[in-house]
């Protein structure tokens, strides 16, 4: 499967570029955000999301570039369909982040438009319809699946990427752990079709997550957390192993569970800052990011950070051994 390695190759030099060339004209633009978490709130650049949704899409269009035109053996297995049709519902979504961060979207036409973007894996009937369900066994959704599983699912993953955000190198970071994880089960699993897109994900988080990383130079936005959040769910729908998606989102389920006792609040969620360190507002946790602050008594942004994606690491684990090294798999 080294082949594959050039789509991880092609979108992490291809978002790495994309990053050098947007930061400064971004700035120059006055596109750019206050670090809510730093003293003096000083300013960021916004939307790096568009160089991880360039990067990605170079790394996707080489490969099917490569089965297309040198018709390569090792790549006969891909279906490049379903990649065109993944691609259209990744850009389609980013573009609605992209409209976000500029003009700004209400919350309840972000849960429902990215439903209309997965038209074209809804006409595909991309995935099967039979699911493995706990203490039930297999089940087929029949038409259930393409009209409601998919959309739900692709809307859902694509929010909760988008919560649990705020910190430096946080989103970037988080996604790189569970779309690394997603890409060895899809190894192993022998779906290369969802390896490919995978792969040509974490090639553009690890050159995003450079930039993203604490001290951010570039905030990667709505139109790179909806992204990241897109690329799981059609990856795992694509792939047939859904039950990975899930686990690998578990942490942004649980942030989002707390944010709705809050009722989604669109202030207020990040950390205080105090002698270099966040604390959890007296108002109390809103979010995942401010209960870690409450229960540790404050800690550093960095510090913060990694144990989220501490957290990430031990979801990504799970879903790893649960199809690699369980009996539980389907």
């Amino acid at each position: 499967m080294s082949i594959y390695w050039v789509t991880l190759l092609v979108s992490g030099i291809s978002a790495f570029v994309l990053l050098r060339v947007l930061i400064p004209r971004l700035v120059q633009a006055g596109i750019v955000g206050k670090d809510m978490n730093k003293p003096g709130q000083p300013p960021v650049a916004e939307m790096g999301g568009l160089g991880l949704v360039g990067g990605f899409g170079a790394g996707v269009l080489t490969l099917i570039a490569l089965r297309t035109f040198f018709k390569i053996e090792a790549l006969a297995t891909v279906s490049t369909t379903e990649l065109l049709a993944v691609l259209t519902t990744v850009l389609t979504i980013a573009l609605i982040g992209l409209i976000d961060d500029l003009i700004g979207v209400h919350q309840g036409w972000k849960a429902i438009i990215p439903a209309l973007a997965t038209v074209p894996l809804i006409v595909l009937e991309v995935g099967q319809h039979t699911l493995l369900l706990p203490f039930i066994g297999a089940v087929d959704f029949g038409v259930f699946y393409p009209l409601v599983l998919v959309p739900v699912g692709v809307t859902g993953a694509a929010n909760a990427f988008n919560m649990l955000a705020g910190f430096n190198g946080l989103e970037a970071g988080l996604g790189a752990v569970a779309v690394g994880a997603l890409a060895i089960i899809a190894a192993h699993l022998g779906e290369v079709t969802s390896l490919t897109l995978l792969l040509a994900a974490l090639g553009a988080l690890l050159a995003t997550l450079f930039f993203n990383w604490y001290p951010a130079k570039v905030f990667i936005g709505d139109v790179g957390t909806l992204t990241i959040g897109t690329v799981i769910a059609a990856a795992v729908i694509v792939g047939n192993f859904e039950w990975a998606g899930v686990l690998v989102i578990l942490p942004h389920t649980l942030d989002f569970l707390l944010k709705a006792r809050k009722r989604f609040p669109s202030t207020g969620w990040w950390g205080e800052y105090r002698d270099g360190k966040l604390y959890c507002p007296e108002h109390g946790p809103v979010g995942l990011a401010q209960l870690i602050l409450k229960l540790t008594g404050g800690v550093h942004e960095r510090t913060l950070v990694l144990i989220l994606i501490g957290l990430e690491a031990l979801c990504a684990l799970g879903a790893i051994w649960f199809y690699l090294g369980s009996r539980l798999a389907p």
